[in-house]
Formats: structure tokens, C-alpha cells, sequence
């Protein structure tokens, strides 16, 4: 426990009162408060950070019995592999290196402790069975709420439970697959918007980067399926929108060393530093906000003027009648942020996997234009029924997900002293829960965990599980009320986007001894970026029939 520096500071005061009035003889400086303050503070606190930092996590903490990976530092604990590695690599080493019941121990800067849960039945209490009893840390939601706003993915207790309920009627599945002819739209119009950029780049080049158009793709989706408005990113890539989120997510390891500083500090310091950062990310607030607020207004006028009615998540949620105007701009900048950002991701990840296994994009083509003819053709449409029906389809996208799941790890902390697996966990520990290292356990999925192998899910009732005898075996959106809300709306976006890539393009990496190195953070992506090298495969064959 962290004795509040105030409280220090007051001791230090009435000790020093005490001592110069009645026993001037221990007194370190005679005479001078002053002096005498500053020191009693300065020994106090730093009894404090040895205690903290030294004696209770080394000494005494009661997780110390836990199973601990090696290799740590007296002071630094686990943090100089943690923070070389990208987020989630060590997790996912430890999970099955070191031997565990269900809850590892490891220890962050500074010794401050975590605890990372393992297997389905730790999983389960923390997600499932005791969900408000572990919840976002404070820093991390101060943090995020900067960005996301306080919406329904940092909301906590009773809050969350009410904005949840106003919100489920626009991502159930009967609403979600109203929305598959935009997602299909969206991503012909990409797969077309990159053909023409081929076609005319001046010298001749078929190699884009993946992760820009993806990003651009996810944000028009999510700006005509989530609020009715096309934010024509995909045509216009300088939109101020797609700008300002291209430049808070580009994260580096200097941006990082800032941000690791800065965490250290109360949130109200940290954010008022006359740093480059804080400035960039607070005029990229305002005008998300004012984007927002637009949107709002824009939409209360249709609404108003009886307008046909619309399915967007925006006026599903206004017609709830439960959101303030305020309440509808945290909900926005969540949706915005967070919608479009890790479904760009997992696209990344898929074209990487196709571009690693030829032979898995050659079968997924075949699948695609023969499946899906009429709905390929320029203007064709689509509906749930013909994605969801395309098995190998669904297995590619499965793996893909299992296998690099956007956001590789996610924290909690307990909100008093509990329980896991009845090990005893003090109240503010922080507890991990590690997608990455879950997803490719080897006490889960088998000896072959990290490998890309779409055919474990294509045997006999494996299409949902992949052969894992757990749900908690796969955590890419993890599960029970905290669950990820846009599940449906990020798988069914994902497949359209994947089947119209493949089915329009012939991918390969544009060097091709390329070597992955990932870009840790939120969520990740191929470090640098994935450039790749296409062949328009629908344009051949039209350019066949033409001289025919």
C-alpha cells in the first residue's frame, strides 16, 4: 500500500513541530523548520519506496508463492523483457514455460506486481463468474478516456450494465447482418480505389501499404454503418478524421518512453505538460469531439424531421432515449476509435498470413469468386446468409484472429481483496488477461499453437471451437458482460474486407525474404507497416476478354 505523499508531507510537519518544541535535541537541523520538514519528508518517503519497491513485493507481498518466470531484477522486476519485447511476446512465452495452476506472477517497474490469469477456469472468474470484481485500472482508464471518451468500453459497475443494455439492439446479429451490403460496398469500393491507384501510379507500381487502405477502409465503415455519415476516407486519404487517428496511432518507442514517464505522474500533471504530444493529442480531441458533435446534430434533425428510419449504431442509440448529448460524444469517440482501429488491424494480420501461405490464399480465392460470382461483379450486393456460409472462409479469418489478435493483452485490477483460483489476490493488484498468450497456449491448442492452420477449424464440429476443448481457449474478444459489444459487427466488416481483397488481388510480399517484426501497443500491426505487391487478378481477366 502506497502511503498518499500528502499524508507524508502533514506527518512530517506535526513531527517536526513536536520535535523542535518539546525534544529540540533530536532535531536534525536546530532551529529551522524548514530544513527539519524537508528532511523528516525526505526519509519518509523514502522509507516508503523501499518498503514498496524492496521489502513488501520481495519480502512479504502474499503473491511472491505464486509461480514466477526467472530472470527478473531486485528493483526492476520483469520489466526490461516486457518493454524490449512487444506487448504480449513474454506473456506468451510464460504461459507455457512456466509451470501454473491457472495464475502466474510477474512484476512490472519497480516491482509493482501482476498477475496474469491462464487457463479456462481462472478465465472464467475473472471474465465471467466475478466480472465487476476486477476492473479497469484508474491510470489505464484516465488514459484511454483522453481518446475514447467514458463510453461503454471504460464504463464500470451499474453504468456499464444500463449503457450495455441501451446499446445491444444495434449489434445484435439481426441488426448486424441489416449491414453487410455496406461493409460489402465499402470494401469493393476499396479493392476498385486500389486498382485505379495501380493503374495510374507513374512508375507502373502494384506495391501498396496494407495497414494505410485498411485503416481507411474500417473508417468509412464505421462512419456509414455506426453514424450515417461517409467520411469518403477511402476516396479522399487527406479527410482530417483519418489524419488525426493515423497520427495518434503511430506509435514509436520515443513515443512510448514519453508515455511510460508520464504514467508515473498524476493524470491531471501529465496531461498539462507543455510536451509536443499532449498538444498534438489535445487538438486531435477537439476535433474529434467537434466531429462528433456534428454527427449528433446532424442526426437529431433527421430524426426529428421524420426521416426514414435508419439502422447506424447512432440512431439506435439516440431513439434509446438513455444517452446525453454528452453521453452520445463519449459513445462516438469510442466507436470511432476503437471500431475501425482493431478491425484495420486484424486485416493487416490476414494479408500477412495469406502473403506467409500461398497456398491458403489460392484455396480461399477458389472459394470466394465461385461461391460468391454474381455478388464480385461491379454494384453487386451481398447478405449475411452468402459470407457466413463460406467455410474456409470463416477458417481463415478464425486463425487469423487466434493467431494475432488485435489487442494482444487487456488489464484489470481487483476492486477489493479476492480470490483466483484460491489463490488470495489484495484489492488494487493488477490483474492481466493476455489474448496473445492464451490463443496460442500449448496446454490449449496443442504442439502446433502458433502455427496458421485454417484446417483445425474445418473438422467435424470444430467451425466455433477449432478443436479446443474450452471457449476461454480463444480470448480475441474476450468473453461474458464485459465482452467485446461489436463482436458481430467486427467479424462480419472483417469478412467482406478479406473475401473482396483476395477474390480482387493476388498478394505477395513486395521483398520476398521479408521478416515480421511487430509494433507493439493498443493493438499491433506489423512493425513499419506490411508492403505488399498485388496482382489484379479480375482486371487480367477482363483485360483477356477485351483482346478476345
Amino acid at each position: 500500500m502506497t502511503i498518499p505523499k500528502r499524508f507524508l508531507l502533514a506527518c512530517s510537519v506535526a513531527t517536526t513541530i513536536f520535535s523542535i518544541r518539546y525534544a529540540p535535541g533530536i532535531t536534525i537541523f536546530p532551529g529551522s523548520y524548514l530544513k527539519n520538514i524537508a528532511a523528516s519528508f525526505a526519509i519518509t518517503w523514502t522509507a516508503q519506496v523501499l518498503w514498496s519497491v524492496v521489502v513488501y513485493p520481495l519480502f512479504l507481498s502474499p503473491l511472491r508463492h505464486l509461480p514466477t518466470p526467472p530472470d527478473s531484477h531486485p528493483i526492476l522486476g520483469h520489466f526490461r523483457r516486457i518493454y524490449k519485447d512487444p506487448t504480449g511476446v513474454p506473456q506468451r512465452d510464460w504461459i507455457d514455460t512456466v509451470p501454473n495452476d491457472g495464475v502466474l506472477y510477474y512484476r512490472w517497474l519497480f516491482n509493482e506486481p501482476r498477475v496474469m490469469v491462464t487457463n479456462p477456469k481462472a478465465l472464467g472468474e475473472v471474465l465471467v463468474q466475478r466480472n465487476y470484481d476486477f476492473v479497469k485500472p484508474e491510470k489505464l482508464r484516465n488514459g484511454l478516456a483522453r481518446l475514447l471518451g467514458v463510453g461503454i468500453l471504460l464504463a464500470e459497475g451499474d453504468e456499464h450494465k444500463r449503457q450495455r443494455k441501451l446499446l445491444m439492439p444495434a449489434f445484435s446479429f439481426r441488426h448486424v447482418k441489416d449491414l453487410y451490403p455496406i461493409f460489402w460496398s465499402k470494401a469493393q469500393e476499396m479493392t476498385t480505389k486500389i486498382s485505379e491507384t495501380i493503374k495510374n501510379s507513374p512508375d507502373a507500381s502494384s506495391v501498396i501499404e496494407i495497414s494505410d487502405w485498411a485503416s481507411r477502409a474500417t473508417l468509412d465503415i464505421i462512419g456509414v454503418a455506426g453514424m450515417g455519415k461517409d467520411f469518403d476516407v477511402i476516396a479522399n486519404p487527406d479527410n482530417e478524421l483519418n489524419k488525426i487517428y493515423r497520427q495518434i496511432f503511430s506509435g514509436n518507442r520515443g513515443a512510448q518512453l514519453v508515455q511510460l514517464a508520464l504514467s508515473m505522474l498524476p493524470h491531471w500533471v501529465s496531461i498539462n505538460l507543455p510536451l509536443k504530444r499532449n498538444d498534438e493529442i489535445g487538438n486531435a480531441i477537439g476535433t474529434i469531439k467537434k466531429v462528433a458533435r456534428d454527427l449528433i446534430r446532424d442526426k437529431r434533425e433527421k430524426l426529428e424531421s421524420g426521416s426514414a428510419k435508419e439502422t447506424d449504431i447512432l440512431s439506435v442509440a439516440m431513439e434509446s432515449g438513455g444517452f446525453t448529448d454528452s453521453d452520445l460524444v463519449n459513445q462516438l469517440m469510442t466507436f470511432l476509435a476503437a471500431g475501425h482501429e482493431t478491425t484495420a488491424s486484424a486485416l493487416c494480420w490476414a494479408v500477412y498470413c495469406l502473403c506467409r501461405h500461398p497456398g491458403v490464399q489460392t484455396r480461399l480465392r477458389q472459394e470466394i469468386t465461385s461461391e460468391l460470382a454474381a455478388s464480385l461483379e461491379d454494384g453487386g450486393q451481398i447478405s449475411s446468409t452468402e459470407i457466413d456460409r463460406l467455410p474456409y472462409l470463416n477458417a481463415v479469418l478464425q486463425e487469423t484472429m487466434r493467431i494475432f489478435p488485435p489487442v494482444p493483452l487487456t488489464l484489470r485490477e481487483t476492486a477489493h481483496d479476492t480470490t483466483i483460483q484460491g489463490h488470495f489476490v489484495p484489492g488494487g493488484t493488477t490483474v492481466v488477461i493476455c489474448p496473445w498468450a492464451v490463443n496460442t497456449s500449448t496446454h490449449l491448442w496443442g504442439a502446433d499453437a502458433r502455427e496458421f492452420n485454417p484446417e483445425r477449424w474445418l473438422q467435424p464440429g470444430t467451425a466455433n471451437t477449432g478443436g479446443a476443448e474450452s471457449n476461454y481457449a480463444i480470448t480475441t474478444f474476450l468473453h461474458g458482460p464485459r465482452s467485446c459489444i461489436g463482436k458481430d459487427f467486427a467479424k462480419a466488416e472483417f469478412a467482406c474486407l478479406v473475401a473482396s481483397l483476395v477474390a480482387r488481388f493476388e498478394i505477395g510480399f513486395e521483398d520476398e525474404g521479408y521478416v515480421l517484426s511487430i509494433q507493439g501497443g493498443i493493438t499491433t500491426k506489423p512493425k513499419g507497416g506490411l508492403r505488399v505487391r498485388l496482382r489484379d487478378v479480375k482486371g487480367e481477366g477482363e483485360g483477356e476478354g477485351e483482346k478476345a
